[in-house]
């Protein structure tokens, strides 16, 4: 019965290309030409943010030049893909266009970015989202990365680990001295969820690292409450010359 019912759906909701709406075989996939358009990430990258980064592998740790010049709060960091062309229209889909099952197979590979990075028992936690702009999108796309990953990874995951106290200004268009100073003091960790960070392992989980003064902020309040350390994961990093 069971079985009717989903070939019932499948023939009246066919499955469709995440990226550009062609029929495909499977639910949550990309068609051919929009796999080959989405710049994932590969090869060596930078260990602090995941941008890619020119040479191969030496044993030594990898930063790229924006990691160098800034250096990070967190420990090690990771990104899925670049932030542009078919993986920007796809990740402002997410976030403004009301398109929350992009976060499904966006999880999926953004956890095989993360897998140098991911320790036993560590906690995912998504970057928060400030209550005014969560009643204006109706979800924290953040959030929804979140529970995915940790859905495939099978760690925890403290969806409102981290508040954010102060509503900032839209930060597009900012320089990153801009983007620091706005975000002082702007998160902080929820009292009541303090307990589960505790000398532990963070994953900090957002959908795009542009400076990185958002993960920086939230860095800051984990290891202020007592993590033990942080890492960082986006679904996509803005990368100079990408």
């Amino acid at each position: 019965m069971l079985t009717r019912i989903q070939t019932a759906v499948s023939l009246l909701y066919p499955p469709r290309c995440l990226g550009c709406g062609t029929m495909v075989d499977s639910d949550f996939g990309l068609c051919g030409g929009c796999w080959r358009d989405t710049p994932f990430i590969g090869g060596t990258v930078c260990d602090s943010c995941g941008s890619p980064v020119p040479g191969g592998a030496d044993g030594y740790r990898v930063e790229c030049d924006d990691c160098m010049k800034t250096p990070r709060l967190w420990t090690d960091g990771r990104a899925a893909l670049l932030y542009k062309d078919r993986a920007r229209r796809m990740v402002l889909a997410l976030k403004h266009g009301d398109r929350p099952e992009i976060a499904r197979p966006a999880a999926l590979w953004m956890m095989r970015a993360a897998r140098p990075i991911l320790r036993e028992n560590m906690l995912i936690a998504p970057v928060p989202l400030h209550w005014t702009r969560f009643l204006k999108r109706r979800y924290n796309q953040s959030a929804l990365l979140a529970q995915e990953v940790a859905r495939q990874t099978g760690l925890p995951n403290c969806p409102d680990l981290l508040l954010r106290t102060k509503r900032t200004a839209m930060l597009d268009g900012k320089t990153a001295q801009e983007r620091f100073s706005d975000l002082s003091d702007a998160i902080r960790v929820h009292p009541k969820r303090r307990h589960r960070l505790v000398a532990r392992s963070i994953l900090l989980v957002d959908d795009v690292m542009t400076t990185g003064a958002t993960l920086t902020a939230c860095t800051r309040a984990c290891l202020d409450a007592g993590a033990h350390d942080v890492c960082v994961l986006t679904l996509a990093r803005v990368a100079k010359d990408a």
